[in-house]
């Protein structure tokens, strides 16, 4: 019998294309300033709806990144994935053609798809014919199209899976992820990046109660407060490479961090109060399967729906789940300075729960000041402490709850 002990899946690498950074040390030097890069929308054709305040991706250049066989076939979340992806493989040592491919596998999570490509496509056939329609119309918009896109450009022919389970599918796709490398795979790219800000995607967006339609950025989002109103979107996201702890380490790469625990459940479209006892059940898991006390987890990194009745039954969930401990522990919504990038968003905020681990710092919620719940958020500037142990939320809009326990690596910060 063997005596080697379970695997345990370990962040080695990471890939950020966000709002406020290409890169994963710009995406954290604004996080950790609590910087915020929201404004009014100026993508074209979008100036005439009611959503007017979102997180775009501004200095973004695919054809600097990636090969025009791929950007032609290619939708922007895709874009925005491949370029993450190539950026985590790199940070891991796993850049270039891969020396066991099919040890390598790919799960990412979509909401929104190719909306901009397929509304293209569409135009040209409404105004010109079917024989104007792109022969790549039938795969970019699809919510699939990433995994197989970086399946294919990185020659990774391991296990891939697109996982579509609402806006919390972003943590949900690092649990597959996860116990892929438990159950035999040495490698996975992981995460999310989403491009919903094209005029087709935002009209679909227009009929979640959820929005934020206000125009002045600094108040459009503002979760935890009196003066909450919605949220705001954002495109962008981020991929990570999580691999078999032991492989990792016989190759001398640092451990950045470990994925210990994580549990879903399922609640039902907008009922925001009944996401109270959801969430709660999710937190319990995931500290159940990381083997996880509550009052070891260090910094929550919430979902900040900015609902009112959402943020309620997100702070009594901490409650009920992490009892007195839950009151005391620090948390933080970094998203608020960028938007929620839906499926991304999670993936953003597990990046930078890793990050602020490393570098021993809770990050603030930017545009946050007059908190009116019953919880400990970090406001205004980053707060120094000794961070092993951090707890990931996500909600969906359709009723999907998710928590993930990211613990640590072993390794100094970078």
């Amino acid at each position: 019998m063997s005596n080697r002990h379970p695997r345990r899946a370990a962040v080695t690498g990471i890939g950020v294309i966000a709002p406020n950074g290409l890169r994963t040390d710009a995406y954290w030097k604004s996080v950790s300033e609590g910087l915020t890069v929201l404004d009014l929308i100026g993508r074209e054709g979008c100036g005439h709806l009611p959503l007017r305040v979102a997180g775009e991706v501004r200095a973004f250049d695919p054809s600097g990144l990636i090969e025009d066989r791929f950007l032609v076939q290619t939708d922007r979340f895709s874009h925005f994935a491949m370029a993450a992806a190539a950026l985590a493989l790199d940070d891991a040592g796993l850049g270039g053609d891969p020396a066991e491919p099919f040890s390598i596998g790919v799960v990412t999570a979509a909401g929104s798809g190719g909306g901009e490509f397929g509304q293209r496509e569409l135009q040209k056939l409404w105004g010109k014919g079917s024989k104007y329609v792109g022969p790549y119309q039938s795969i970019a918009w699809f919510y699939a199209a990433s995994t197989g896109q970086i399946s294919i450009r990185g020659g990774l022919k391991g296990p891939c899976g697109v996982v579509a389970s609402d806006e919390a599918g972003g943590l949900d796709s690092l649990a597959h992820a996860a116990r892929a490398v438990h159950r035999g795979t040495d490698v996975m790219v992981v995460g999310a990046a989403e491009a919903p800000l094209a005029p087709y995607s935002m009209v679909c967006q227009l009929g979640y109660p959820e929005l934020s339609t206000l125009d002045d950025p600094g108040r459009a989002y503002r979760p935890f407060t009196e003066k909450a109103c919605g949220f705001v979107p954002a495109e962008g996201g981020a991929l990570l490479v999580v691999e078999d702890e032991d492989r990792a380490r016989e190759r001398g790469v640092p451990v950045r961090a470990v994925v210990a625990g994580h549990a879903a459940t399922f609640t039902g479209a907008s009922r925001w109060a009944e996401s109270r006892e959801g969430l709660a059940r999710a937190i319990s898991g995931a500290l159940d399967e990381a083997g996880c006390a509550p009052e070891e987890i260090d910094v929550v990194f919430a979902d900040a729906l900015g609902v009112p009745e959402a943020d309620r039954a997100e702070a009594l969930a901490l409650a009920d789940a992490l009892g007195a401990h839950g009151t005391r522990v620090p948390v933080t919504a970094p998203k608020t300075g960028i938007g929620r990038a839906y499926c991304a968003a999670p993936v953003l905020d597990t990046v930078a729960a890793v990050l602020a681990m490393e570098h021993g710092s809770v990050p603030p919620t930017p545009n946050v000041f007059d908190v009116c719940h019953d919880l400990d958020l970090v406001t205004a500037h980053a707060r120094p402490a000794e961070l092993r142990t951090a707890l990931v939320l996500s909600r969906g809009l359709m009723g999907s709850n998710a928590a993930l326990v990211v613990r640590r690596g072993d390794d100094s910060a970078r």
